[in-house]
This record gives C-alpha cells, structure tokens and sequence, in this order.
C-alpha cells in the first residue's frame, strides 16, 4: 500500500472524511461498488479501519455520504444559477435545466453508488430528504412570483420535483431527450405557477 502524504499526516476530522470520500469514489470508478467497505477504504486512504468505521459507521453510511457527496455541487450549481435569474421564465428554464442536466452530469458512479443502497431505509429517507431539498429550493425561487402560501407552494414544488424525477427517467431511459424534458418541465413550472393567480 502506497501512504500519501495526505494519508500520513493527522488531518482534522472534516478534511479527513472529505479524503476517505474522494478515495470510496475512486474505488468506485476503478472496481465498482461491491468492491466498496470500509476496510478497503481505509487501506487504500492509508489509515486504520476504525477511523473509517467512526466517520461512517457501516458500509451502508459510506454510501448514503457518497451519494450526498455527489449530490451537494449540481445542487450548489442549481442554488447559485437561480440566484442571479429573476423573471418566472429564466427561473423555470434554470430550474429545469439544472435538475434534468444533473442526470446527465453525474456520471456511472453516481448510478452505481444508488443501485448498491437500492432498498435500503438509509437510502430511502436520504432520497427523500434529497427531494426534499430540491422542492424548497424551487420554492424559494417561485415565491416571489406565487401568491400560494409557503405551504401550497412547497407542496406544488413537490409535485413539480416528482415530475422532473419521471421527465429524467425518460430521458435516461432513451424515450426523449434532455432537450425535450427540460422545455417539458420549464413548460409545466410556468403554466403551473401562473395558473394560480
């Protein structure tokens, strides 16, 4: 086992799970995800197992923070894209090109890393709170042109989120493309919106 600099070195506690993340991802990529615990992260990070088992617990907490991991830049991309967009159609287009563009930009480990927490309640409660991130960030980019309550609009935006979920696996599945799903879902966003006045 080659140690890096980085691996033998006492890090603190944030760098050091940032680390042991970019190292799952490179297993990953290059040996797939049932090459994946904790104790070949922990070799190939150059540390001991029980560090990785404090950061993560189980195999199944590696997973659910990789998958969060790979998660957080699209969402920061999308979060920083609405922020400097202010008329309903640039807000619904952004929107929809961030969420339907992720699909396309995360890449085979991101699918790889969901496939292995498929069924998990880890992933399940993860993928919701994941949703459940997306939903409120619509929200709080269609309040100021909603007169719905907080509440109504959050609830739209569910449904919004839900069906940009089924617009992606169609995209993923080969029956439309990412062109066709984002003028498809910024179409709904706007109608959806301006429907309520």
């Amino acid at each position: 086992m080659k140690m890096t600099e980085t691996s033998a070195r006492r890090l603190p506690k944030a760098e050091r799970r940032e680390q042991l993340l970019e190292t799952a991802l490179e297993i990953v990529r290059e040996e797939g995800t049932d090459a994946l615990t904790l104790g070949h992260v922990a070799e190939r990070a150059g540390v001991t197992k029980p560090i990785a088992y404090e950061h993560f617990k189980t195999r199944s907490g590696l997973l659910v923070a990789l998958y969060e991991r790979m998660d957080e830049l699209p969402r920061a991309k999308m979060v920083d894209a609405l922020e400097r967009t202010s008329k309903l159609p640039e807000i619904a287009r952004v929107a929809s090109q961030a969420y339907i563009g992720c699909y396309t930009s995360l890449g085979p480990e991101w699918y790889a890393v969901s496939a292995a927490l498929a069924g998990s309640e880890e992933m399940e409660a993860t993928r919701r709170a994941c949703l459940a991130n997306y939903a409120e960030i619509f929200r709080a980019a269609l309040a100021p042109h909603s007169k719905l309550s907080k509440r109504a609009l959050y609830l739209r935006c569910v449904g919004i989120i839900g069906a940009a979920e089924g617009m992606a696996q169609e995209m993923l599945q080969r029956r439309t493309t990412e062109a066709a799903a984002v003028d498809a879902l910024t179409t709904l966003i706007t109608s959806w919106i301006a429907q309520e006045h």
